[in-house]
């Protein structure tokens, strides 16, 4: 079974529940944190999925129309990768009637939603981990999880004496192979597809190493939803992640580093950067890599303004090339805003609300890049093709084109140089006659083609969309 085909026309925002928006004052912990005030690994800011109801309009005017949700399930932190009930909407966030309106609201206006699915790891709260620490060898969970000896000691100094996801002992690790553990997970995998959630991102899943486990998981979700996403956490390019019996697409890292080498650090030429990105469009089947999910932040990276070092046109270019490449590009919320920070807890501040501080020629950029992308479908759908790139100029120039029911040619250049740039560029199998005239979507300069060739000036770090139309 393909990937479902509502993936590639995607444009996802990544929200950490927590740092959205408070709708529901009335559900914040005791020790909430000033919204606003500087992060801790440990507090609370009072973000809720009331809070992003009440925000769908402004993820619909950015142009949005999916959303990854970081865990939202009952937990302990304020990341929630520690989840206490599978079950359970974190009563700080809502609950299931909370859920629902929001599927409700997000799928009336066109926004799918997929959640983060936790499986390899749970927190010290959960039921099963709970009642073995309490009863030892006499528990009836005895082989959920991997035992070395007793008492479990989860609070105390030194070592765990139990496998835990980086040996953090407030983490423990199922035992996935235990028929109990796989019925017990597969179980949430389908309950929350059947509450009309789109899909799972699956956190580490590399860490269960068990090709039946994932492939069951994987028909569990489609017997449900045969339109349902599966996306896998997995950092680096490996074929055995990707398919009919593992996951849809993976978080495309590779192609984040790739950008980040080319763009923000200048460590790769054109030539290599080509290499890097066209590779990743040879490494799995093809319905597969056009439902890629291509991010430049997330909540385990810096922030990409940051990266950035604050240089704006670094970034433009960068998200340029992000919106106009193979697969669906995802924002990280706030990153359209112009908000920075390191990693964890500084990736994870609370959105800030006040306009007056936002970057919104940035946010207007954005904006101009999701309205493209949804207008065009050769930037979602189109083939993939290299036009020019040299390595010792920072040019690189690429064809989407799409030949099937509503044909379309455009051509993207991207001049990440520090110098202003004036170059012939292909136009080979764009279909364009000698004569015509194209016009830039970005700028809105006009060329025309000669000797199969369009002469382009660029000014540094500044990229532009060629078409007819």
């Amino acid at each position: 079974m393909p990937p479902p085909d509502w993936v590639q026309d995607s444009i996802f925002y990544q929200i950490f529940p927590d740092r959205f928006a408070n709708g529901d004052p009335s559900l914040n912990p005791p020790n909430v944190q000033t919204w606003g005030s500087p992060p801790d690994l440990r507090g609370f800011m009072g973000g809720d999925l009331e809070g992003v109801i009440q925000k769908i309009d402004y993820l619909l005017d950015l142009g949005i129309n999916a959303i990854y949700f970081n865990p939202i399930f009952d937990a302990a932190s304020n990341h929630r990768y520690d989840t206490r009930d599978y079950f359970k909407i974190d009563p700080k966030l809502g609950d299931l009637s909370t859920f629902q309106r929001l599927l409700k609201r997000a799928h009336t206006a066109g926004i799918r939603v997929i959640l983060d699915g936790v499986f390899n790891h749970c927190g010290r709260g959960f039921f099963a981990f709970s009642d073995l620490a309490e009863n030892e060898d006499a528990s009836p969970y005895r082989d959920w999880f991997h035992v070395k000896d007793f008492p479990l000691n989860p609070f105390g100094e030194g070592e765990s004496n139990y496998s835990a996801w980086w040996d953090l002992k407030s983490l423990p690790k199922f035992n996935t192979r235990a028929p109990q553990v796989r019925k017990y997970l597969l179980d949430v995998a389908r309950y929350w597809i059947d509450q009309g959630a789109d899909g799972w991102r699956l956190d580490v899943p590399n860490e269960i190493d068990d090709d039946d486990f994932w492939a069951e998981f994987r028909s569990v979700v489609k017997s449900a939803n045969p339109y349902a996403y599966t996306l896998g956490e997995i950092w680096e390019v490996n074929p055995r992640w990707v398919g009919d019996s593992s996951f849809d697409a993976l978080m495309n890292y590779p192609f984040r580093k790739a950008a980040l080498d080319f763009f923000v650090t200048d460590s790769i030429s054109a030539t290599h950067f080509g290499d890097a990105v066209e590779h990743l469009l040879t490494v799995y089947p093809s319905p597969n890599i056009y439902a890629q999910f291509n991010p430049l932040g997330s909540h385990d990276t810096e922030r990409i303004l940051t990266l950035c070092n604050n240089d704006f046109s670094r970034l433009k270019l960068m998200l340029l090339f992000q919106f106009t490449y193979v697969g669906a590009p995802s924002i990280y919320y706030g990153d359209e805003i112009g908000m920075s920070g390191g990693k964890d807890p500084q990736c994870r501040k609370a959105f800030n609300w006040n306009e007056n501080e936002w970057n919104t020629e940035l946010r207007d950029y954005i904006k101009l890049l999701t309205t493209l992308r949804k207008n065009h479908v050769a930037l979602r759908r189109g083939d993939f093709k290299r036009l020019h790139a040299h390595a010792h100029e920072g040019i690189y120039a690429f064809l989407r084109r799409r030949d099937h029911d509503d044909p379309e040619s455009l051509i993207i250049i991207l001049n990440n140089s520090d110098h202003a740039i004036s170059h012939d560029i292909p136009t080979t199998n764009t279909g364009w006659q000698n004569g015509i005239a194209v016009h830039d979507l970005l700028s809105g300069k006009r060329f025309a083609v000669e000797n199969h060739l369009v002469n382009v000036r660029l000014s540094a770090r500044s990229g532009m969309i060629l078409t007819t139309q």
